[in-house]
């Protein structure tokens, strides 16, 4: 097999047993690197400090990554053109941080006779929206609420 040393230079290829020796006497380990190579590269290193410095890389690379977060906005029937804006802006600041929106409508006692007035109510904050957003899911009834999802544009 080839074999390393800790700093990574080559030693040359020899049989397992002198090898491992060899680890045994810097008190490291015997890692066998590639084994389908011909011959089999290994290296001689601390295995437990190889795996501490792997996972905490790993750790590190996790926690630099930044996740969509889905944050929901709630309107009523009766919303108002201006609550209406200000819940557009709302939605622009989410947005434009990269978040996931989901736009609901809570439908209530006779609401429930003409939902097509909650979906009209969410294409018009769409329409307020849609230079930052798309239109992930299209809003829908779903039991007693309308729900519509948006995502940002350079998110797609």
């Amino acid at each position: 097999m080839r074999v390393k040393d800790e700093t990574g230079a080559m030693l040359g290829i020899m049989k397992a047993r002198q090898a491992k020796n060899m680890a045994d006497e810097k008190r490291l380990d015997l890692v066998m690197i590639t084994p389908n190579a011909q011959p089999p590269v290994c290296q001689i290193m601390d295995y437990g400090k190889y795996r501490f410095d792997a996972t905490k890389k790993a750790k590190d690379a996790q926690k630099n990554q930044k996740r969509a977060e889905l944050k929901e906005i709630r309107l009523s029937m009766t919303i108002d053109s201006g609550d209406l804006n200000t819940k557009a802006k709302q939605a622009n600041k989410f947005l434009s941080d990269g978040d996931k929106v989901k736009v609901s409508i809570r439908m209530r006692g006779r609401q429930m006779a003409r939902p097509q007035l909650g979906i009209d109510i969410m294409n018009s904050f769409y329409e307020t929206v849609k230079d930052i957003a798309t239109m992930d899911r299209k809003p829908a009834v779903d039991g007693r609420s309308i729900v519509m999802n948006l995502i940002p544009i350079n998110s797609k």
